[in-house]
């Protein structure tokens, strides 16, 4: 479905004091363009959610944002502005990135992956990530519980708690999360989706790309849906979440266990 560009009315500020401000950017992988001048924001304390099909340019676009992929474009993160940002300066400025694969220590324990989060941390002299620790197991206790444990020996969705906890363990400003409901049963996803508003509730910024449509919009504040590598649609997430093309294009008949897995 081509949806032209468009802006919804919007209910109140998208943005007050943007913590991510991004400005047309486009990645190209040889003549391919992936991204196509992409413009987003993400402000302090929201939640930004990112929608669209598989192969829209997702996951390219946080690539993107923090680095890991070449780019053409703007990314002002926290005030300062980088042309072309690389991965070490953005996750020391207080940018984190969960991966779609959680990209794990699996002959690691689920201690020592979740220190391991606090490196840039301990290399700034940083000697607090200590009770950053205690706050990522009072949010997932399932780790305390797992804490010797080798993370090769986890269900899939300890695999992505561990994720996001040795994300949290850098105490990022901004935590983009990659498909954070891939693979996982019903239950686990309800949970990751209550953690992810938990976050939000304690001051994160969070940018959320994925593809159970139903529950991105019910968490979010403001989203964006991604076709063929364009913003094609904006707005605050509720009323992207009203409007018929959405609920055509990602809400509808075809999205049944989305609600299961959002409710």
């Amino acid at each position: 479905m081509n949806m032209p560009v468009e802006t919804l009315p919007q209910v109140g500020n998208q943005v007050a004091n943007a913590v991510l401000a991004v400005d047309d950017l486009s990645v190209a992988y040889g003549k391919v363009e992936a991204l196509c001048n992409a413009s987003l924001r993400v402000g302090e304390g929201q939640i930004v959610t990112v929608i669209g099909p598989n192969g829209a340019g997702k996951t390219t676009l946080l690539s993107a944002i923090m680095g890991v992929l070449g780019s053409r474009g703007r990314v002002d993160f926290d005030g300062s502005v980088e042309a072309v940002p690389e991965v070490e300066t953005m996750v020391a400025r207080g940018l984190g990135l969960v991966p779609e694969k959680r990209e794990l220590f699996s002959s690691m324990s689920v201690a020592d992956n979740l220190l391991l989060g606090a490196f840039q941390r301990h290399r700034r002299g940083d000697r607090s990530h200590g009770q950053t620790l205690k706050e990522v197991y009072e949010l997932f206790p399932r780790l305390w519980e797992r804490r010797e444990q080798l993370a090769a020996t986890l269900s899939g969705g300890e695999r992505q708690m561990l994720a996001v906890g040795r994300a949290l363990m850098a105490k990022p400003k901004l935590l983009m999360l990659d498909e954070p409901s891939l693979g996982l049963a019903p239950l686990i996803t309800r949970e990751i989706f209550r953690i992810i508003t938990t976050l939000r509730q304690q001051g994160v910024s969070i940018l959320l790309v994925e593809q159970n449509a139903r529950a991105a919009l019910r968490v979010a504040d403001y989203a964006y849906v991604l076709e063929t590598g364009q913003i094609a649609m904006q707005g605050p997430a509720r009323q992207l979440a009203d409007d018929p093309r959405v609920i055509e294009a990602y809400l509808g008949l075809a999205s049944k266990h989305q609600e299961m897995l959002s409710s």
